[in-house]
């Protein structure tokens, strides 16, 4: 009795396999993601789609002159854009950006360093941007408390300091 149910569900098995071909056994079905790279593949490399993040290629800004707004999308797409900021940040420059998140401020040297710091959907791959805030305001009467919530609309703009590129918002408007 045992075999008679093994040989009947080895049938089954083979024939449930049989029942998804359709019917042309000279090529294996091509895997799911081979369609993937099929379509991607006939997207021209000069296609800007192709080339440049979301934002960079938006040439329209919004009704309050914002180019990227970060505040107004998902933590996904907020992570994705920051990183296309930081790996194309030619692509930014003179756009306005606004952001919003923890104030921060680093002190190197001689040198003090303020930021809006921005985190992804798990909190655990925060980047901070830097802004440079239009006017003259004195640290640390004028500023926020490090970690209080801020806003932050700025100039997209990248400058070196030695041998490394760093991104910033100049211009900036601080709200808390």
């Amino acid at each position: 009795m045992k075999k008679l149910i093994s040989l009947l569900l080895t049938a089954l098995f083979v024939l449930s396999l049989a029942a998804c071909s359709n019917g042309n056994t000279s090529q294996p079905a091509a895997p799911a993601s081979s369609a993937v790279s099929e379509t991607t593949a006939e997207i021209p490399a000069t296609s800007p789609a192709a080339t440049e993040p979301a934002a960079a290629n938006q040439s329209a800004k919004s009704a309050d002159g914002i180019d990227v707004d970060l505040t107004a999308m998902s933590s996904t797409m907020v992570y994705s854009e920051v990183l296309n900021m930081q790996q194309t940040p030619d692509k930014y420059i003179g756009k306005i950006v606004k952001m919003k998140g923890p104030f921060n401020v680093s002190e190197i040297g001689d040198n003090r360093y303020f930021a809006c710091i921005i985190a992804d959907a798990t909190a655990c791959c925060s980047t901070g941007i830097e802004f440079v805030w239009a006017g003259d305001h004195s640290y640390p009467e004028d500023y926020p408390k490090k970690d209080q919530e801020i806003t932050v609309v700025g100039t997209f703009n990248t400058y070196m300091e030695g041998s490394s590129k760093y991104m910033q918002l100049k211009d900036a408007e601080v709200e808390f």
